[in-house]
């Protein structure tokens, strides 16, 4: 597998040993596109690159898997501009765009960056949701953009380091909400956008798509059992698209409805056998295996359930996190890499997922802000963003203490981690709160952690992973449905539970949502208690000054006043600083 990269400036000599340089790293050539400018496959990186193919005399490299070709085909030859039948789905792509504009791209359902050399700019496309990425960078007067910021950490003109303010950022969410990254001056396309690089440093953003909120009266009209019916047809649609032609498909099942209601779907659809696949951390921990195991009887799966320990846990977490772009304070990225292992090893190369349900359909997670907002006194849109950054739970409240004296005064002249979610959580495209907080979800953990960990851990080993639940049209409609069909009363996501109440036992479907729970505590007292305190204590990390080793020696101990959510946090300061040794930083 590859990943791509293209650079380009008004140094055509200069753009070419640049862009040697950054194939190089990943152990490809380069290829000339024109004057000034080029565009190359990086070997060794996981991705699906693709290219370089020429439209009208421009050229592109990119990452694309497209869902509905046919009707993309279609709409050019409606255009007067058919596109050759076979070609790849990037080079339909930018066919797209050089005749349709931004309306063609918006058309487009499916995983894809595209990166063009348009003269002497870079244009970068990157799909509606963000289940792939890539980023872009400048030095000596050029641009350089890849789907691998491995590659633009070692581009020789990049003069980089870490990013402090991403740092703070990643210690609030537990993962990067926006454009910015661990490298300094580096940063990420964000997704819906078409993104002009242009060769004076300019930049120019153009937003193509984003989901819409229907006026209440106009949604009133709709009966409820209506959105279910639409709902469902759209959830049909996009599970068919997904699937496999002529081959088995994995579905990975943790028992919740969401995954569940996938997996009934994909065995309806297919004409190929489904295999499901499912987690263990042990018997003695609350998990959902029962109520997977009843799906996977239910629909008639191949099923398997992984058993996951924490010594393998230890053992693979460092080669894991090195695999991401931005690092994820997720402790299921290593089961999750087992997961892909064991669908690529039963020769499967596509895997479906319910990832989705939550930030698209009013999961649970959105009740501390809905009972914040209903007890809050002061009036401020700022007050709002602090909430939901406490919501999170992560390391937001304590990084006073957990930071060094030095770092913090660095980022004193830095902007607020607020910046990335205050935009959402005003009244704009959507005026009912549930529908803002849905909005800020899609755009920053459901881009920036769900879709991009996904993405990277399976196609690290050949396998891609799909989202039927991130599906653009069956988001437009979640967004179009009124907020009291997501959350009606007491019952988180009715309208989508409503559309596939008849594929599922009402067991699954009107369970309470209770979730995995990952060991993390039993594991950082366990087996990865050598492996962080070396890591954390130890004089590289002293060296670096970011955290104050007396800080993370208490939460060690499990002292202090973080009890009982002490674990998590370390937890993310442990991948903070795995994710940086892997990058040399």
């Amino acid at each position: 597998m590859a990943r791509c990269c293209a650079c380009t400036g008004s140094d055509s000599g200069r753009a070419r040993a640049h862009l040697a340089a950054i194939a190089e790293a990943g152990g490809s050539g380069g290829t000339a596109l024109g004057s000034g400018a080029m565009a190359a496959l990086i070997a060794g990186e996981p991705g699906y690159a693709e290219g370089p193919f020429t439209v009208d005399g421009v050229t592109a490299v990119g990452e694309a898997t497209l869902h509905n070709r046919a009707e993309l085909l279609a709409a050019l030859t409606a255009a007067g501009t058919p596109a050759p039948p076979a070609c790849p789905d990037g080079e339909l792509l930018l066919h797209l765009w050089r005749r349709l504009g931004a309306d063609g791209v918006r058309q487009a359902d499916g995983m894809f960056v595209l990166v063009v050399v348009d003269g002497t700019d870079l244009v970068l496309i990157r799909d509606h949701v963000g289940a792939r990425t890539v980023f872009y960078a400048r030095a000596d007067g050029c641009w350089a953009a890849s789907t691998s910021l491995r590659a633009l950490r070692h581009w020789p003109a990049l003069a980089t380091g870490v990013n402090l303010a991403a740092v703070r950022s990643f210690l609030t969410f537990a993962y990067l909400p926006g454009e910015e990254t661990l490298l300094r001056g580096v940063s990420e396309a964000l997704p819906g956008r078409i993104l002009r690089l242009s060769a004076d440093g300019s930049t120019r953003e153009e937003r193509y798509w984003e989901p819409a909120e229907l006026l209440p009266a106009k949604a009133d009209e709709i009966p409820p059992g209506e959105y279910a019916q639409q709902l469902r047809t759209l959830l049909e649609q996009a599970t068919a698209r997904r699937l496999p032609v002529g081959e088995d498909v994995a579905v990975l099942l943790s028992g919740g409805v969401d995954s569940s209601l996938v997996t009934a779907l994909a065995a309806r659809l297919h004409d190929r056998p489904v295999h499901t696949y499912s987690i263990s951390f042990g018997d003695e921990l609350p998990n959902e295996l029962g109520y997977s195991g009843l799906v996977a009887e239910h629909c008639g799966t191949r099923h398997r359930v992984l058993s996951v320990s924490g010594s393998e846990v230890a053992a693979r977490l460092a080669d894991t996190v090195a695999l991401l772009d931005s690092p994820v304070g997720d402790p299921l990225t290593v089961p999750n890499l087992m997961l892909a292992e064991a669908v690529a090893g039963d020769g499967l190369s596509v895997s479906l997922n319910g990832e989705g349900g939550d930030p698209v359909f009013g999961g649970p997670k959105n009740l501390p802000m809905l009972v914040h907002e209903m007890h809050r006194d002061d009036p401020a849109p700022e007050v709002r963003a602090e909430a939901y950054l406490r919501s999170y739970r992560k390391c937001y409240e304590d990084l006073p203490r957990l930071l060094t004296p030095g770092a913090l005064r660095m980022l004193e002249a830095e902007p607020l981690p607020r910046r990335f979610v205050a935009p959402y959580l005003r009244p704009g495209p959507m005026h009912s709160l549930l529908n803002q907080l849905l909005h800020c979800n899609l755009r920053t953990k459901g881009a920036h952690h769900i879709l991009t960990k996904v993405e990277r851990l399976t196609a690290s080993r050949g396998v891609q992973g799909r989202s039927p639940l991130f599906d653009r049209q069956v988001i437009d409609h979640a967004f179009a449905t009124p907020p009291r069909l997501k959350l009606n009363g007491t019952v988180e996501k009715w309208v989508l539970k409503e559309a596939v109440r008849d594929l599922l036992p009402a067991t699954v479907t009107d369970r309470p949502k209770s979730g995995m729970r990952v060991p993390v505590q039993q594991w950082l007292r366990g087996p990865l208690r050598d492996l962080s305190g070396d890591l954390l204590l130890g004089r590289q990390a002293r060296d670096r000054g970011l955290v104050r080793p007396d800080t993370v020696r208490t939460w060690m101990r499990r002292e202090g006043t973080l009890l009982p959510r002490q674990g998590g946090k370390l937890w993310l300061v442990l991948t903070l600083e795995l994710w940086l040794r892997a990058y040399d930083l």
